[in-house]
Parts: C-alpha cells; sequence; structure tokens
C-alpha cells in the first residue's frame, strides 16, 4: 500500500528520515528459487517497512520473467515476502513494451508461455497472434513432431493478417515448434502461408524481452533462460539466410529501458509520499553478473554521462559506449526521446550494484586467479547485441544475501529505520 500521508506530514529535507535512496531487487535466486522463498528475503522485508506494513524506503522489483501479468507476481511476493507488494512496484521484461505505442495497432505474433494474449493486450497491442493460433491456421507448418502431424492434410479455409513484427516475451515450451514458425514468419515477410521470399531482408522488426542464457531454480545448476531460446534463433536464421537476425529493441535486464523505467516507478512511491528530496542513489540487488550486475553499471554510465554532459549529444555516446549494434543511433535517439517523453529524464544521480551469493552467482566458480581470461568472448554469456566490458561486471558489493545488502546499504546511506514513528 502506498497510501498518500495525512495533510500537514509531509516530510522535507528536516525530516532525518526521508531517503534520498532506492531499492531495485532482482527475484528469482535473490528472494526465491524456483517457488522456495530464501529464507534470508523475509528478513530484509521486515527492514523495509513500518509496523504498519507500509515502505520506509521506495523499492521496484525488477525481474525478467515475462510469463503472467503485473498483478500476479505482485501477489505472489506480498504472500513471499509477507508485506503488501502493489503492482507498480513490479518491473516484467515485457513492462517497458508500454511505451512502444507504433506497434500497438498492428498484427503482431507473440512468442512464450502463460497467458500471452492477456499480458500483449494489457501492454497496448490490438491485434497479437499466438504460435498456437499459427499452427492451428497453417497445419503443414508444425511438421518435427510426428504425432501432432495433420492426418487430413487440407488448406487454410481463413488467411491471417499479415504479421508486421515478432514479440518474443520468454522462453516457449515447444521450442521446435516456435523456431520454425518464427523463422517462416521472417522469411516470408510476415505471410508464412506463402513460400520463402529472398528479398524479405530486412526481415520484419523483433523485438525481444529478457535476454538471460540461464537462471536460478531449484536444481542445483543454472537452467535455461529465454536468452538461450535467442541464440537457437540467432544460429538458425544466421545459417539459413547467411544474414544476421536484427533486432528493433532489446528488453530486460541489462537493457537501460528497464531500468529507465524502474526509475520512473520509484520517483512515483517518493511523490506519492510527499518526499521532497529528490532520490539519488539506485541499488540494485541481484544473483546475475551478465544481466543485474551488468545491466545496472550500464544504467550507472549512462546517468553518469547525462550528468556530466546533459544534452543529446552525450545521450548519443552513452548509447555507443553501451555498445547496443542492434539499433542504429538515430532510431536509438528516436527511441529515446519516447521515454523522456513517457517518463520524464532520470534524475537519479548513481546507480549501485550489490550482487548477492544465493543464485546464479557462485563465489567459488566465477572469479578467475586470472582476471584477463574472463575478458574472453567465451565466458560471456550476456546477449551478442551488448558488447563485452569486463568494467561492467564488477559489483560496487558483495554480500551474503539479501538481509545482509539491506543491513549495508542502510549503513551506507547512514539511515536509521523507526519503524514505529510515522514519518510519514
Amino acid at each position: 500500500g502506498l497510501a498518500a500521508p495525512p495533510p500537514g506530514e509531509s516530510g522535507g529535507s528536516t525530516t532525518p528520515n526521508i531517503p534520498t535512496f532506492g531499492f531495485l531487487f532482482d527475484i528469482d535466486g535473490v528472494l526465491v528459487r524456483g517457488k522456495t522463498p530464501i529464507s534470508a528475503a523475509k528478513k530484509a522485508f521486515q527492514k523495509l517497512v513500518n509496523s504498519q506494513g507500509q515502505f520506509l524506503v521506495p523499492v521496484v522489483f525488477v525481474t525478467n520473467a515475462g510469463n503472467c501479468l503485473r498483478q500476479k507476481k505482485a501477489d505472489q511476493l506480498s504472500h513471499i515476502l509477507g508485506v503488501q507488494i502493489s503492482q507498480d512496484q513490479v518491473v516484467m521484461s515485457h513492462s517497458p513494451l508500454r511505451m512502444f505505442k507504433r506497434y500497438h495497432d498492428k498484427c503482431v505474433l507473440v512468442s512464450g508461455q502463460g497467458p500471452l494474449l492477456d499480458i500483449a493486450q494489457y501492454l497496448g497491442f490490438c491485434q497479437p497472434i499466438t504460435i498456437e493460433i499459427l499452427r492451428e491456421t497453417y497445419p503443414l507448418l508444425d511438421m518435427v513432431d510426428h504425432d501432432r502431424r495433420p492426418k487430413v492434410l487440407h488448406l487454410p479455409g481463413v488467411d491471417l493478417p499479415k504479421i508486421e513484427a515478432v514479440v518474443l516475451f520468454g522462453e516457449p515450451v515447444r521450442w521446435e515448434t516456435n523456431l520454425q514458425l518464427i523463422i517462416d514468419v521472417l522469411l516470408t515477410g510476415g505471410c508464412p502461408g506463402k513460400p520463402y521470399h529472398q528479398a524479405s531482408y530486412p526481415h520484419i522488426p523483433v523485438l525481444a524481452c529478457n535476454m538471460d542464457l540461464m537462471w536460478m531454480a531449484e536444481a542445483q545448476s543454472p537452467r535455461f533462460g529465454h536468452g538461450t531460446f535467442m541464440v537457437c534463433l540467432e544460429n538458425i536464421y544466421k545459417k539459413i539466410t547467411g544474414k544476421e537476425l536484427k533486432y528493433e529493441a532489446l528488453m530486460g535486464k541489462p537493457s537501460e529501458l528497464t531500468y529507465h523505467y524502474a526509475e520512473y516507478l520509484i520517483r512515483m512511491q517518493a511523490a506519492q509520499r510527499h518526499w521532497k528530496e529528490p532520490i539519488q542513489t539506485l541499488y540494485a540487488i541481484g544473483d546475475n553478473l551478465m544481466t543485474d550486475i551488468y545491466g545496472a553499471n550500464l544504467y550507472n554510465r549512462y546517468l553518469e554521462e547525462k550528468n556530466s554532459r546533459k544534452g543529446s549529444k552525450g545521450r548519443i555516446q552513452a548509447k555507443v559506449a553501451a555498445g547496443t549494434r542492434s539499433a542504429t543511433i538515430s532510431q536509438d535517439d528516436e527511441l529515446d526521446h519516447t521515454w523522456q517523453n513517457e517518463l520524464a529524464p532520470a534524475t537519479a544521480t548513481n546507480c549501485r550494484s550489490v550482487l548477492v551469493c544465493t543464485g546464479v552467482y557462485n563465489p567459488h566458480t566465477e572469479v578467475p586467479s586470472d582476471t584477463r581470461e574472463s575478458i574472453t568472448e567465451t565466458v560471456f554469456h550476456g546477449h551478442r547485441d551488448f558488447r563485452f566490458d569486463p568494467a561492467l561486471v564488477e559489483p560496487d558489493h558483495i554480500v551474503p544475501d539479501a538481509d545482509a545488502a539491506v543491513d549495508l546499504i542502510y549503513q551506507l546511506e547512514n539511515f536509521a529505520p523507526n519503524q514505529d514513528i510515522r514519518t510519514f
């Protein structure tokens, strides 16, 4: 609950307990492993709320999961952590798609699992089509599984509208079906019932959420994530056409878009409380060097660039430094502009990365004695379109778990949560 304070109680810089920092929590590997809560997380959250259950500091959950609606994720978190979480505190990997209004009225193919049509419509898409709808319309396309091949061959009675973009929400269940049909859509310029067409390059736009190669569930070692599915798609496309698969946009951590959106939600929480001091420092707590840490450090670099050279020139250079090959600068700048309009510019001055040891990161295996070795491409688990920069995978702090992270941050910020006096 983020209720507004009673009149006359809106704190200001004179009140000692008005925070100028906020938390960005990853979920998998930090708060839970699969469906199992990590015990330190519950302890951490007791320190983040007062006796009425109100947050003492702005908190946003930034997850690369994309298989459900924000409200469902908020309900799961409330249950796990024993505190009331609202959907306005949750950033899913697909949340930034709300900003891509130019695709909302187009017919888009969506890939992933969970209530995909509900998610797409919630984000603003008017004409989403699932892989399932596609294979029912064109039953001859899905031929790998002999048991699922159509018994009677008939031509489709209806033609679907031309598909104008592909949105990858997360890893699907039947990879071979999704890989085949997405390739069909790309190679036919959005008309998968027709034969492949040489001229359909550059292909129709592809937007992808969540580039995680792996994630940590209950198993002893990490499991395939959506990034692994994307590696398959990119390589199949290149093998067939000899050309690179291009992304119109990449969302989810470590993409800058995601951190912009998360910071906007942090600002909204502070505004609802009528806290006068701007939020200056974001603390991103995660378990994955290639997504949580890389993303937080990349956003920190963006904030530093923005503050040292205000104006579009600095913005473009920050983009280039981030090495996003997937989008040209002009397109990128236009994208950034959409963001500025939607969310207003960032006010934070820095974003600190805090690594916990309860998930993907394993302190015993990940740090080679010779750090030069880690600079080779072979250990870069990040996405193809993010250039590997060793400085970006160095966390500002390493702590055992989420509870230790909260203690450390309170100490760094000199913040003494006086939980029972209502400071707001």
